[in-house]
């Protein structure tokens, strides 16, 4: 805080030059596993960048930046307004933003990254790394004591923190120690609700530094900025350019106040990190590429098994409304937190990963779509505005634009075969040339099999062409057979068996010819 004087109303808005980018190679998925339409995105950009500034505009906001990443890139980014109102310098693609809670996902990254190292256990108690924790309990002789999985899916009963948690960013190591060995009070026994906690993630930081031998934010920049190439962010904010920090602001007594710039502290671990847009898309490439489960190479700084892990929720679901216009749409979520993402179920587009930040000076909010590769993101610099109602409804445009199609899953070789088996089956009305289960025929008799199959026939007759087969699983799929008069749709279901067999065939008539 440059003396905490008044600066002024809000600049006139100053535009930055969107860029397309590819990012490194680390960061990229490959070809077959990201299936979004670039061109189709691309042809949604205009009403996009409206989008997001007229939310500059109207809320106001000094400045803002926003970007897509598809297929491994970032394929837009877009500054709007001033990172400095002083000077004036407009917010472009390498502004500085902190992100507040979007550093959780980093934090928990790092935890995981020690687990797959062998150094700690999700399921071991915290106090094993945080000794002054020791004999830390809820106040009922039945009560748990906390694990480090409670920590990372905020159910370690610790109250809601927001905003305290903030203002403790400062905080030196020490101070927190002293902290930590005082005690904190319960709002619940560990391990039976959701409740969203800083003071739990900056504990995962403590654990991390003492885990790994080194501070907290010297291990998360040696092991995920550095590898990923986000060479601008960091966690102290004094050592990056003056010219390029995107400086945070509040909107008080009908002018606009400088926020003080927190120095890095104990709590950086729930919400001090600096990045630019350029550096941040780097990081969502690397998240979204852990998606599918595939047999490429594994050149990331942590394994894709492990970025997956980060979608596990702590099954404290709840239901919610989706933010932005589509809210009320009547597609109600299934939400639930999983390690530095809240991980929600939708209608439309199915899992999706997202989190906020809010932080004084600064807002912000990101949006993972892991099954179609795409990633949105938005930064602001005022206080606790993170624009995420756009970035919803972004995503909500791009899917209305058709640039999102499903990730198709491989059809199995075992699949494939009883597939062919099931239609020569029933071109003889007789499954005993079926690889059967050996719940099949007892759910179903042979003799009533040769009935259903001879009504089916009798109905769309025969059934000389087969559609591909779409796999639900590995192991299930469904088929489209066009007939001589219609078709059938049906259901093909394997049993969890070596080798393959069928535990349940179904068909049904969806179009028959008068």
């Amino acid at each position: 805080m440059r003396n905490g004087k008044i600066i002024g109303r809000i600049a006139s808005v100053i535009l930055a030059t969107a860029t397309i980018c590819a990012l490194p190679a680390a960061a990229q998925t490959t070809a077959s596993t990201a299936p979004a339409d670039d061109a189709v995105i691309r042809s949604a950009i205009p009403r996009i960048d409206a989008l997001f500034e007229n939310f500059q505009k109207q809320n106001p906001t000094p400045g803002l930046v926003y970007g897509i990443v598809a297929n491994g890139k970032l394929v837009h980014v877009r500054g709007f307004g001033v990172q400095d109102m002083a000077e004036k310098r407009p917010v472009t693609a390498d502004s500085l933003f902190r992100i507040a809670s979007m550093t959780k996902a980093f934090t928990a990254l790092s935890i995981l990254s020690l687990r797959d190292a062998g150094k700690l256990s999700l399921d071991d108690l915290a106090e094993k790394y945080v000794p002054e924790t020791r004999g830390w309990k809820y106040p009922t002789s039945d009560s748990p004591r906390i694990r480090v999985r409670d920590l990372l899916n905020h159910t370690a009963g610790f109250v809601t923190d927001d905003p305290w948690g903030d203002r403790q960013q400062l905080l030196p190591e020490a101070e927190f120690t002293k902290m930590i060995r005082a005690g904190v009070p319960f709002t619940r026994a560990p391990g039976i609700a959701m409740e969203y906690s800083n003071f739990g993630y900056a504990l995962l930081g403590r654990i991390v530094a003492n885990v790994s031998g080194m501070p907290y934010r010297t291990y998360v920049e040696r092991t995920i900025l550095k590898p990923l190439g986000m060479t601008s962010s960091g966690y102290e904010v004094g050592e990056s350019p003056l010219a390029r920090r995107a400086i945070g602001y509040r909107w008080e007594n009908d002018a606009w106040l400088e926020e003080p710039t927190m120095k890095h502290g104990a709590f950086g671990a729930m919400g001090g990190l600096q990045v630019s847009a350029n550096d941040y898309a780097k990081w969502v490439a690397f998240l979204l590429s852990g998606t599918p489960a595939r047999d490429d190479a594994d050149r990331g700084p942590v394994r894709r098994a492990t970025l997956r892990e980060m979608a596990q929720g702590s099954n404290f679901s709840r239901t919610r409304r989706r933010f932005g216009s589509t809210a009320q749409s009547g597609c109600v979520q299934s939400e639930a937190y999983g390690m530095g993402f809240r991980v929600a179920q939708d209608c439309q587009l199915g899992r999706m990963m997202h989190h906020g930040g809010g932080y004084p000076g600064y807002g912000s909010h990101v949006l993972l779509l892991p099954d179609y590769g795409v990633g949105i993101f938005v930064f602001t610099n005022r206080t606790y505005t993170g624009a995420a109602e756009i970035a919803w409804d972004a995503a909500f445009l791009l899917n209305d634009a058709g640039a999102f199609t499903s990730r198709p899953i491989p059809v199995t070789p075992a699949l494939t075969a009883i597939h062919d088996q099931a239609r020569a089956a029933y071109a003889s009305g007789d499954v005993s040339g079926l690889p059967l289960a050996m719940n099949f025929l007892m759910d179903r008799s042979a003799a009533n099999w040769r009935t259903e199959f001879a009504r089916l026939r009798g109905l769309v007759g025969d059934c000389p062409r087969a559609e591909p087969l779409t796999a639900t699983g590995a192991l299930s799929a469904t088929i489209r057979w066009t007939c001589e008069k219609g078709a059938l749709d049906g259901q093909i279901l394997l049993a969890p068996t070596t080798p393959a067999t069928v535990q349940a065939l179904r068909f049904a008539v969806v179009q028959k010819q008068p």
